[in-house]
């Protein structure tokens, strides 16, 4: 009898976890525990000889639990299942998005090395690179999703420091604004670029749609990064970041996450792995509510703009043909303009009475916040101009409430605003 391979969402309940080895607990228990008692001074020397990379993993050698500042059960087996989904050979997780995002780039890049990226990024990753990796001697340069691979190559090659092309680093959808950048077309500029043993990789933030919804090792990334707080919490009440790759990769990463000490605890990992277990359920909800609300603001006479890519057509051209072949699902990240600016954008927020005023995304509740103030304040004002980041734009995550309940709610807060632009013509007339 062939055997059955169980996908990723019934795997969520079990993989990589014995109940034999906890008492027989059905679900994993919370090791909260600093370090761990070696059964032998040998078996200690051996484990320390594998954490330090002291000499290779000899046949069915596993490494042993140590110290949780190295590793912790709970952290083994939420790794284990993060994998899953994206198909990774190995994952690290940290204690925040930001830590895995610095840790990964920190790894991978040093002074005198170029870093190419896609503008606009989440505002905490546009300033890391920004202010911290230029302080430290990498070059940065970043490119919007309406360059061609022609202009993108032309532009490293005019930087002077095409030689040190060391990684390309994107979001794909991009936070506000959902555009779309082609994951294989990354792959290929990266080897355009890479050279005998100098390999140039490829990094790619998946929070918007992962881990469900794109998987971008399949099209060529090295790297997938996450903001776990977001999807893959789902719920509002922890901090964590992901990175998975290859064996090769994460191992590096792992030993710099060990030495900076920005690896999550064993309650978060449990917490992640109650959640991992609804994540499927989560994410299709969210995805059908966000595809409703997106069809309802498009043709709301108080909208200018909805940026959502299940509104994409043929029209659309290569960002419609990217989210057809890089995509499984729309998702659930609205960006939409309302007509006017910031008062408008103000108004229609101070009014929102079910969904919450709040940034982060990816929860069961619904979240809208204003980027050009709030998470992307820190991008200078003409860049944000730019990035299509306006005074109108509002960011929207759409949950799992009811359908007809977030309708009624963001109906209601658009009458607000038309009822403040009714009161600006009246006293200007």
């Amino acid at each position: 009898m062939k055997k059955h391979q169980f996908r990723p969402e019934s795997l969520m309940m079990s993989y990589g976890y014995h109940p034999e080895w906890s008492e027989g607990a059905v679900k994993c228990p919370i090791f909260q525990t600093s370090t761990f008692e070696f059964q032998s001074a040998e078996k200690g020397k051996a484990f320390f000889e594998l954490a330090y990379g002291l000499r290779e993993r000899r046949e069915g050698e596993k490494e042993g639990l140590i110290y949780s500042r190295l590793n912790n059960p709970d952290l083994e087996i939420l790794e284990n299942r993060l994998t899953l989904w994206d198909k990774a050979e190995e994952c690290a997780v940290f204690e925040s998005g930001m830590s895995a995002i610095s840790t990964a780039l920190l790894e991978f890049l040093k002074p005198g090395d170029l870093l190419l990226y896609s503008q606009p990024l989440y505002g905490g990753t546009s300033h890391f690179i920004s202010e911290v990796l230029t302080q430290w001697g990498v070059h940065t340069l970043g490119f919007h999703p309406e360059h061609t691979m022609a202009e993108i190559i032309q532009m490293v090659e005019r930087s002077g420091h095409s030689g040190r092309l060391a990684m390309i680093y994107i979001e794909t959808p991009a936070n506000p604004t959902n555009t779309l950048i082609d994951i294989s077309l990354m792959r290929q500029i990266a080897d355009t670029f890479s050279d005998g043993d100098r390999k140039v990789y490829v990094a790619v933030d998946n929070t918007y749609m992962g881990p469900l919804w794109q998987h971008p090792l399949k099209w060529g990334a090295d790297l997938v990064l996450y903001s776990a707080t977001k999807y893959i919490g789902g719920h509002s009440d922890l901090i964590a970041g992901a990175c998975l790759g290859s064996h090769e990769l994460i191992k590096r990463v792992k030993t710099l996450r060990t030495f900076l000490g920005n690896m999550a605890g064993p309650w978060t990992g449990w917490l992640l792995l109650r959640s991992l277990e609804t994540l499927k359920l989560r994410m299709e909800e969210q995805a059908r509510n966000a595809q409703q609300v997106a069809a309802y603001l498009a043709k709301h006479p108080q909208i200018e703009q909805v940026h959502y890519i299940g509104l994409l057509t043929e029209q659309d051209g290569a960002q419609y043909e990217i989210y057809r072949r890089q995509c499984s699902s729309p998702g659930a990240m609205i960006s939409f303009n309302v007509l006017g600016g910031e008062k408008e954008a103000f108004c229609f927020l101070n009014h929102l009475h079910l969904v919450k005023l709040a940034v982060s995304l990816g929860s069961t509740e619904s979240l809208a916040q204003h980027p050009a103030t709030m998470t992307h304040a820190g991008v200078p004002p003409a860049e944000r101009e730019e990035l299509h980041i306006t005074d109108n734009l509002i960011r929207l995550s759409v949950g799992v409430e009811n359908i007809d309940d977030l309708l009624w709610d963001i109906g209601q807060a658009l009458e607000k605003v038309k009822a403040l632009k009714g009161e600006g013509e009246r006293v200007g007339g």
